[in-house]
């Protein structure tokens, strides 16, 4: 399937700013951490999360529907999108095993069962490639518009139930490392909103599916542009329905925490992720993103990689700087030797494969084996 630019600029874009979020929090001073710049930073560093779950459900659906209108069987189609879902979810574990190893005799072993982006990103794909099997039909379209509903309706059961599952129903009675993919808990007796559970981060996977395979309805192909736009509008609505909710009396949880886990501040990241959406694909079409070398892309093309290796060398032993003594100056500049880095490294990665793929190409096809001639009759 041909690569989308603008899939991989919001990839790219939060590839960016995780590293400038990742970067401060690590190495700035501990005076400089309650300054106006550094809250900023942090502002910026709610995005990648969203973006990175929101585009792994648009990229479902891209390949979803690509399988489905080839033919294979909605067995294959399953077997092939949840295996994939389960080696994001290996990797997650494997990347836990390999921060406690790095960071054997201070990290505490309930490291290795966190829950972090990756796992559910993981699950997301899995539960997605289960929804996508329910929805299948013999029409494709029919298959497509079944799956749209489909996932919008577990994107907003997800969201609705999160406050619940993270106070008056938590289940309690699960053990944490468990309950800790429902809510987040880890072993910290309390859900904890900087852990990435099911609920709600699912929910953006699901929001992404929906938008995915809305792009391959007849509007989404003959009016592509018109379909951004409205994704664009439909952000703005989403924003401003999520502030006229939240100033709205009526209030349906025991507990109403907004900015943490209530489906009102869902909502607000879902619009801002489809503005998003809508300004960058124009960015794509119509500005300079992809006037000649485009780093964002580049990065976005690469993402799992440049996220794997980039936190060993900001939080982790082999950190370019001493945590917590930098200064502004001092950290911007090791934030710009990061990004040089990982863009090398991700020229590096495509440059390998793309290599890798020349020389597949250019070796000769074994002859065909000869035929077994039968044994002569007597």
């Amino acid at each position: 399937m041909k690569r989308l630019a603008y899939i991989d600029w919001m990839r790219g874009l939060a590839c960016l700013l995780m590293f400038q979020t990742h970067c401060y929090d690590s190495w700035l001073r501990p005076d400089l951490r309650s300054t106006q710049l550094f809250k900023w930073s942090q502002l910026g560093g709610t995005l990648p999360a969203p973006l990175f779950t929101f585009l792994a459900g648009v990229s479902f659906a891209l390949i979803t529907e690509k399988l489905r209108e080839k033919g294979m069987t909605r067995n294959l189609v399953a077997r092939q999108t949840i295996l994939r879902g389960a080696e994001i979810f290996g990797f997650g574990l494997l990347f836990r095993l390999q921060e406690f190893l790095l960071g054997y005799k201070w990290a505490p072993w309930t490291d290795l069962l966190r829950v972090d982006i990756l796992n559910i990103l993981g699950l997301s794909m899995m539960m997605m490639g289960v929804l996508c099997w329910f929805a299948s039909a013999e029409s494709v379209s029919v298959a497509r518009y079944r799956s749209i509903l489909a996932a919008l309706a577990a994107a907003a059961a997800i969201a609705m139930l999160t406050p619940p599952l993270w106070t008056s129903w938590r289940p309690k009675f699960l053990p944490w490392p468990i309950e800790s993919y429902i809510n987040g808990v880890h072993n910290l007796s309390e859900p904890q909103h900087w852990l990435f559970p099911i609920f709600p981060w699912s929910a953006f996977a699901f929001a992404g599916l929906a938008i995915g395979f809305l792009m391959f309805t007849e509007f989404g192909r003959r009016k592509e542009a018109r379909f951004f736009a409205l994704a664009g509008i439909a952000g703005v609505a989403a924003v401003a329905l999520s502030f006229v909710f939240d100033s709205s009396s009526i209030r349906i949880y025991a507990v109403y925490d907004y900015w943490h886990s209530h489906p009102n501040f869902w909502l607000l990241r879902c619009g801002v992720l489809l503005i998003i959406l809508s300004v960058v694909y124009a960015w794509c079409r119509w500005g300079l993103a992809q006037k000649g070398f485009s780093p964002v892309i580049q990065l976005g093309q690469t993402s799992l990689l440049v996220y794997w290796v980039h936190i060993e060398f900001v939080y982790g032993r082999f950190s370019i700087l001493t945590k917590r003594t930098a200064s502004f100056g001092t950290a911007t500049l090791g934030l710009i030797t990061i990004f040089l880095a990982m863009l090398a490294l991700s020229m590096a990665r495509t440059w390998f494969k793309k290599r890798r793929v020349r020389v597949l190409q250019e070796q000769p096809a074994r002859p065909a084996a000869a035929p077994v001639e039968s044994a002569p009759a007597t």
